[in-house]
């Protein structure tokens, strides 16, 4: 297939909570087709219902792609939901190290979600930050996950961003993952962004805590696709060069606009890219 673009839905999370069916029919007033879902809490079971969403979805001709569930490890429930959404792959979208240790532990755990999933029809992908990139015995965290995982079980959706935050070339980078990336986020790094590198601020041998990690999570250093400093374009062209990705997701961490006008800023800008 060749490559498209779509939302992940953690961008306009407040929206959606507000009206969930109201904000599904703006994003497709607006453009987008592709989804990738976030429940992010559904310890108390997966939420909208399945049928209905699809429902909805296929009456404004838009569809589920991907899905970021936590926890994890309810399989016949998060297959069966992921089944009836058509959905075909699911991310681990955040996780936290202090130690190489660690991270041979989450690669084998990771390992067991992907045969998991594997047998129930859905790729599994691990989804990265800014602390991927902080080094362990002289390797990159990301490095590790992918030399020690199933090449077959787990691949990785690549936040460019995120990349760039930890002081990464992330067309280098994709580059290097090669067919073993095939979904993408992609959002900008505003003008003021500084240091560019995080990693700078905590230090390369910092505990980088998911409290550490949220204090640097402020609005206004993130932009909309296309509004920022970051080589999108280049990035593109290289995702397509490479011929492995499916999707780019727009993926809105924060916004200093309202998620509706964001997202609708970065969909005015992609679709101009993906027309070039």
């Amino acid at each position: 297939m060749s490559l498209q673009f779509g939302l992940q839905l953690y961008s306009v999370r407040d929206e959606l909570q507000k009206d969930y069916w109201g904000t599904l029919e703006k994003l497709a007033e607006i453009g987008y087709r592709n989804l990738e879902i976030a429940n992010h809490n559904a310890e108390d079971g997966l939420k909208p219902n399945a049928t209905e969403l699809r429902k909805r979805l296929d009456a404004l001709g838009m569809k589920v792609v991907s899905s970021h569930i936590s926890p994890l490890d309810r399989y016949e429930e998060i297959i069966a939901y992921n089944q009836e959404l058509g959905s075909t792959a699911i991310a681990l979208g955040i996780a936290f190290f202090k130690n190489k240790q660690e991270v041979l532990e989450c690669c084998q755990l990771l390992n067991r979600h992907g045969e998991a999933y594997k047998k129930g029809g859905l790729d599994f992908y691990y989804h990265n930050h800014f602390q991927e990139f902080q080094q362990f015995d002289g390797q990159y965290v990301l490095d590790i996950i992918v030399e020690n995982t199933d090449q077959d079980l787990v691949k990785i959706e690549f936040d460019t961003y995120w990349a760039v935050r930890g002081g990464v070339d992330p067309i280098a980078y994709l580059q290097k993952l090669g067919n073993r990336c095939d979904l993408v986020h992609q959002k900008d790094l505003p003008t003021n962004a500084s240091p560019v590198n995080l990693l700078e601020v905590l230090g390369e041998d910092s505990d980088i805590t998911f409290e550490r990690f949220l204090t640097l999570h402020q609005a206004d250093q993130f932009a909309e696709v296309g509004e920022g400093t970051l080589n999108i374009e280049g990035i593109l062209n290289a995702v397509k060069q490479i011929g492995a990705a499916k999707y780019v997701f727009v993926e809105q961490d924060l916004t200093t606009r309202n998620q509706l006008e964001s997202v609708a800023i970065s969909y005015r800008n992609i679709s101009e890219l993906f027309k070039a």
